[in-house]
């Protein structure tokens, strides 16, 4: 089998809430999302999505996932999909660094190589280790009091666990943290990310000031050391996100104890390929994950579904459902929210089917 055709779609994803506000003032409106169409002279198609959280989260920007796939997509055509280990390595090979625009590129080989054996994704990533998968619920950061409000509404949704987004000023921040604390009900679980927003001394105050809470600390700093000074100034649970970008990364935290928990979002890491490695390190190491995604519709979504089914439940923390944020759906099949859960495709690959008539015409073909 060999990759015979790639195309990229564009579709904007606009938000049911109308905005999503986070550390240092920045907010999206309309996501603007990826799908990467890859063709074989088997007659399998298979897809991947890619969707950066703005420009401001990440070393990435939508522009740049279409932009490098310029790059990328001609060089992997007559590569055979199932392939994967080689194709990853031709794809760093052929592009050095940049892993985010690779990713649904891989995603959409992991579709295919399901479609050709007959089996779900899932299955490929080591088998069906929990029934179903619990989400968390991202609360936009906004005043305070209409934070803690948004957790309650949520809750009545069926989730149980709580992202707050923080990284403001300390004061604020604290006041966020214990209203929405007041919020919890037993079993829930609160966690306040920063983001990267805060400087050492505000998530110093911060982590003293609620102290006595019981919430988990993600990503207070911008720097890995930074947030290592802010692990070692508090015994709340830690999660770190940003900072965990590959293996490299992540090998050094886990040698440091620098964390819980992470974050392991499949297109910050190139792809199933990749974040499946790291599952497996984190697993080995008896380390829980937040599986997710940095933003997107109905295929992440897929993505993220089949990775954390996979993953045994223990160590899986949370997951998200990023389709239910938005209000255009991309494809049918895709995993949708039942009581603050959520359920991976048992059909073969991902399980999806594009809504062609939604992407409309390629903006990208190789």
């Amino acid at each position: 089998m060999k990759i015979t055709a790639i195309r990229a779609y564009q579709v904007d994803l606009p938000l049911k809430e109308g905005r999503y506000s986070w550390s240092n003032g920045n907010y999206v409106e309309v996501f603007d999302s990826t799908v990467v169409e890859v063709e074989t002279d088997a007659g399998i198609t298979g897809y991947g999505e890619c969707c950066p959280l703005g420009s401001a989260y990440l070393p990435a920007y939508a522009l740049g996932v279409r932009s490098g796939l310029k790059e990328v997509a001609p060089q992997v055509v007559g590569l055979d999909p199932r392939d994967l280990g080689v194709l990853n390595r031709h794809m760093d090979a052929v592009l050095r660094g940049h892993p985010y625009i690779k990713a649904a590129i891989d995603v959409a080989c992991w579709d295919i190589l399901g479609k050709s054996v007959g089996l779900p994704v899932y299955q490929l990533l080591g088998g069906k280790a929990q029934k179903e998968v619990k989400l968390y619920r991202a609360i936009s950061q906004i005043e305070p009091t209409a934070m803690a409000a948004n957790v309650a509404g949520y809750r009545d949704e069926g989730y149980t666990k709580f992202q707050l987004k923080v990284g403001a000023d300390a004061d604020s921040d604290i006041e966020r943290i214990r209203l929405c604390a007041k919020e919890m009900r037993k079993g829930d679980i609160l966690v306040a990310d920063a983001n990267t927003g805060w400087t050492m001394h505000e998530a110093a105050r911060v982590v003293n000031a609620v102290s006595d809470i019981d919430v988990y600390i993600e990503q207070p700093c911008p720097t890995y050391e930074e947030c290592l000074v802010t692990r070692r100034r508090t015994t709340l649970p830690f999660v770190l996100d940003e900072v965990i970008t590959g293996v490299d990364s992540l090998t050094r935290a886990l040698a440091d104890g620098a964390m819980d928990v992470i974050n392991l979002k499949i297109s910050k890491v190139g792809g199933l390929t990749k974040a499946r490695l790291i599952r497996d390190i984190c697993i080995n190491a008896g380390v829980p994950m937040t599986i997710e995604d940095t933003w997107g519709g109905d295929i992440v979504t897929a993505s993220i579904a089949h990775l954390a089914q996979s993953t045994p439940e223990e160590f899986a923390f949370s997951a998200t459902d990023f389709n239910s944020y938005g209000t255009v759906d991309i494809a049918a099949g895709a995993p949708k929210r039942v009581n603050g859960t959520m359920k991976a495709a048992d059909k073969p690959g991902l399980g999806i089917e594009p809504l062609m008539d939604v992407l409309g015409a390629p903006v990208l073909e190789a």
